[in-house]
């Protein structure tokens, strides 16, 4: 008898235990923004798996404790302002600790205010628009680098490396892409290259014989391209080669993604482009690197390793406070300063994490790391 009862005196302490273990455990809720359909949604896409790549890494290191599982909520931009902010606004009503997006400058900055209305913390992993930073949003922080010293870096390799003196401009007119241009514009101006056309397309355009004519009839010594993604860049490429236009043609860090090879092929070869250093051997970068593959997602895009370090801070953030709450997070994310898988992880009070940008040349269907404008010397 007094066997029968200890037996079930210790099956009720089990199943209270049991029970008790499961009325504590709590999925962690997080959210990504981007494009996950229309023309950008290969950067899009590759965001979305970055941040599922963090996830991984984290929860193989411990995970979150308090937490039995992280849920990604991923949600589509489009890279248009009322859809990013209905998406943000879901994210809002799933409680998400922290959002990582979005790609659209366009599409981040009102995203990004109806986050902060809640007081969400919110990551670009793409984003280089000045303003993202500029508007003193107590939560916002950027991975990648800015607009102004993005322009800074193209303008330079310009005048001491391809010692240019003319230069033809074209953007599409998004935030991103047009602010960029005026970037450049001005700074190319001020060092005394002339400006010899600065021209306008619109997102989703395939023909662009108007606007190339006006180049090859101006003959610049550089064809400058500020469009908002690789596949866009990749057709103008084509026609402007077609058409004779054989200038150097420098690029962004939007038309940066394998894409653009796939499509240009032979047209891409030889293109400069303007995109934050990445040193491969960075122990987490191995590992970002590792997790993706074994995830099945293709190569890495453009932003999927910024994605990765937004996530990964977050989450290194959310642990260390051992708190969701957004303050703590933010002094917890100030106080960081580690090496990411992209580049040093050292926020300063604007929320930016600082600019890297090197020039890298489309070479043998690859980029390769080019030139350093810090030593103006090559790679």
């Amino acid at each position: 008898m007094k066997r029968f009862l200890f037996l079930s005196l210790s099956l009720a302490l089990a199943l209270t235990v049991a029970t008790a273990t499961a009325g504590h455990a709590k999925t962690l809720k997080v959210g990504s923004l981007s494009p996950l359909t229309g023309p950008y949604a290969a950067d899009g896409n590759d965001i979305a798996n970055g941040v599922r790549a963090a996830i991984a890494v984290v929860e193989q290191e411990g995970g979150i404790p308090g937490y039995d599982a992280i849920e990604l909520f991923a949600q589509d931009s489009a890279c248009d302002p009322r859809q990013a902010v209905a998406a943000a606004n879901k994210l809002v009503n799933e409680k998400v600790a922290f959002v990582v997006g979005a790609y659209c400058s366009s599409a981040t900055i009102p995203a990004s205010e109806t986050l902060d209305e809640e007081s969400i913390p919110m990551l670009t992993p793409a984003s280089t628009s000045e303003k993202v930073t500029e508007r003193g949003l107590a939560h916002m922080y950027r991975l990648c680098g800015r607009d102004d010293d993005q322009s800074v870096v193209a303008v330079k390799f310009m005048v001491e490396h391809l010692k240019a003196g003319t230069v033809y401009i074209i953007d599409d007119k998004t935030t991103y892409s047009q602010g960029l241009a005026d970037n450049v514009e001005t700074r190319a101006a001020a060092t005394g290259i002339k400006v010899l056309g600065h021209d306008h397309v619109n997102q989703g355009d395939k023909d662009f014989s108007a606007v190339l004519t006006k180049v090859k009839q101006a003959d610049p010594a550089v064809f400058y391209m500020s469009l908002q993604n690789s596949s866009s860049g990749a057709l103008m490429a084509i026609q402007a080669r077609r058409m004779g236009i054989n200038a150097p043609i420098i690029g962004q860090d939007a038309v940066y993604h394998p894409q653009l090879m796939e499509i240009a092929k032979e047209a891409a070869e030889g293109m400069y482009l303007t995109f934050g250093f990445i040193d491969e051997e960075r122990p987490l970068y191995k590992l970002f690197r590792e997790q993706y593959a074994t995830m099945g997602f293709a190569a890495p895009g453009a932003y999927s390793g910024y994605a990765f370090d937004a996530a990964y801070a977050a989450l290194k953030a959310i642990k260390e406070s051992d708190s969701t709450d957004p303050d703590k997070m933010k002094a917890a994310l100030m106080a960081m300063d580690y090496d990411g898988a992209t580049k040093r992880i050292k926020f300063l009070e604007n929320g930016d994490s600082g600019s890297n940008y090197i020039i890298r040349k489309v070479q043998g269907g690859e980029f390769i790391n080019y030139w350093n404008p810090e030593t103006n010397t090559l790679y």
